[in-house]
């Protein structure tokens, strides 16, 4: 059985089916409410680096926080971006699947998959 964890939040659609995906595949997993229990800096620097992505590509662009923040200025660095989503947990995008060392964003959820 493979061990999974995914970053979920309930109330997304997406979220929703790519963990009823992981348990049709009779996955072990580990579900993390990221609302309720935030991730902090080097988590986010250690799903970055697995999903071989930068702090901007997993944010939510579209949050009224993205365009509050101040977030879509080129000249951030990343650094700012990633305490920008320690700070506002929503911008991060979701679901986020763990398994095998690796990550997968689960949009569309069969993304996850590839990672089992």
């Amino acid at each position: 059985m493979t061990q999974v964890t995914i970053i979920h939040n309930p109330r997304c659609s997406k979220s929703r089916q790519t963990l009823a995906l992981l348990e049709e595949n009779k996955c072990d997993i580990q579900v993390v409410e990221y609302l309720k229990s935030p991730l902090v800096k080097s988590e986010i620097e250690g799903l970055l680096e697995k999903l071989n992505l930068t702090a901007r590509e997993i944010m939510r662009t579209k949050e009224t926080e993205y365009k509050e923040q101040g977030l879509g200025e080129l000249n951030l660095t990343e650094e700012q971006l990633i305490r920008a989503i320690v700070k506002t947990p929503k911008l991060l995008e979701r679901p986020i699947v763990l398994a095998n060392n690796k990550a997968a964003i689960g949009r569309p959820p069969e993304n996850v998959l590839s990672i089992l």
